[in-house]
């Protein structure tokens, strides 16, 4: 089994980093704006901009 690689708003962080919010069709269109924050191992997710989006790690 592989590690996650797309958070909802709620779920821990798996690890330190940047995460970075991700939507739908945002590998053609991208997102404008997307929002970005610094976790730490076991930190919650924070909510995202819309319903649509979740977080994936940015920068490790």
């Amino acid at each position: 089994m592989g590690e996650w690689t797309e958070f909802r708003p709620g779920d821990k962080a798996p690890n330190d980093g940047e995460y970075r919010e991700v939507g739908e069709n945002d590998f053609h269109m991208g997102i404008n704006n997307p929002k970005i924050v610094r976790l730490n191992k076991g930190d919650i997710f924070p909510e995202t901009t819309n319903h649509n989006r979740k977080w994936k790690l940015f920068r490790g």
